[in-house]
């Protein structure tokens, strides 16, 4: 296993990295006619909504006005057949600026994204689908801004940016440069594949060797990597530790939650990321829907394990099995609760604390 930063310098594809020319780049429509199944499907995936304009966001487009007010602050988004306004004023004074992105299909929240003055802003507040209306967005509380411009918003370094567009869009940063407006919004198939043009006209070609090298299928990952793989946006074990990240953030990051489990070895492609959920299509919601895939692992309450099965089921094995060993923990400022992927006897579950490393 390797971080990210290591990853994407090395060679041959991986997610976030930018290197390529746009010019290899496709676009997802040109797939659909070898691979109809997966096309059909993978856009319905929050992974493929995970950005859009501002314009067409489902959830601006069904809450016409929305509003926040902390302090001296008030929060505004006015959203009409035209454009959706951030407006913040402190009473006194106002600015308004056009939303030009939204990040996160809104199922637990939605931020946005503006530019000003040349540069990317992320606003202060984002949408919370529990309660509704707006808050503050994660990490961005401020209780004594310096001014009317630190209180709305906060701005978005390059770096930053490429980090924030590589894991939300498809082709942000190519031949290393970042272009934000040139990017396709959504994870579509080159984020994770790598760019198709190479691929696609070898396989018109009917060069089919060939073209199965100009392309990366992820399914043929070694354990290791693929978990790794899914880490380049959800973070990695080694972007975790390395950055000696703790709480909400490292119980954010499943690959690190889950190649810290003590069941997990590394080399075993039943515990790893693709195991439970398919990227082409949308998250299985029922808990109980996973046990199957525990019980790969673990013989059922009462059974001797195998050589292919060396876990044991405690005694309501099968029934329910992530619930009592992945546990969700509620995160108050997400407004949501989170599956922790740290596979455990749980000791501790409940309420997210800042200052609980949730190690337990």
């Amino acid at each position: 296993m390797m971080a990210t930063a290591d990853r994407v310098q090395s060679d041959g594809w991986w997610p976030t990295k930018g290197t390529p020319p746009r010019k290899d780049y496709v676009g997802s429509a040109a797939c659909t006619q070898c691979h109809a199944n997966h096309a059909a499907v993978q856009p319905t995936t929050s992974m493929a909504r995970t950005a859009t304009t501002a314009q067409n966001s489902s959830v601006l487009r069904r809450n016409g006005r929305l509003t926040f007010t902390k302090g001296p602050y008030s929060y505004e988004i006015v959203t009409d057949d035209r454009r959706s306004l951030y407006t913040v004023s402190d009473g006194t004074r106002s600015f308004s600026v056009p939303l030009i992105w939204a990040f996160g299909l809104g199922k637990v929240g939605q931020s946005f994204l503006f530019e000003k003055n040349g540069a990317v802003h992320e606003a202060r507040v984002s949408y919370y689908d529990s309660v509704g209306t707006l808050g503050f967005t994660p990490g961005r509380a401020i209780e004594a801004p310096r001014d009317l411009d630190e209180a709305g918003a906060r701005r978005i370094g390059e770096l930053e940016g490429r980090r924030c567009f590589a894991c939300h869009t498809t082709a942000s940063t190519t031949a290393g440069v970042f272009d934000a407006s040139g990017a396709t919004l959504g994870i579509g198939c080159e984020a994770c594949h790598g760019p198709g043009r190479e691929h696609a006209d070898a396989m018109k070609q009917r060069r089919f060797e060939e073209g199965r090298k100009r392309i990366l299928n992820p399914a043929r990952l070694k354990p290791g990597d693929s978990v790794d793989f899914c880490g380049a946006c959800h973070a990695a074990f080694w972007d975790i530790t390395l950055a000696n990240e703790s709480g909400l953030v490292a119980l954010r990051s499943q690959p690190y939650r889950l190649a810290s489990s003590r069941c997990w070895s590394g080399g075993d492609a039943r515990i790893t990321c693709t195991a439970c959920h398919n990227p082409h299509r949308p998250l299985v919601q029922d808990p109980l829907a996973y046990d199957a895939r525990c019980l790969s692992c673990h013989v059922t309450a009462g059974a001797d394990p195998t050589h292919e099965r060396p876990g044991r089921a405690c005694k309501v094995g099968g029934t329910g099995c992530t619930a009592c060993h992945m546990p969700k923990y509620e995160v108050p400022e997400m407004h949501h609760s989170f599956t922790d992927h740290l596979i455990r006897v749980v000791r501790v579950a409940g309420i997210y604390h800042p200052s609980r490393s949730l190690v337990s």
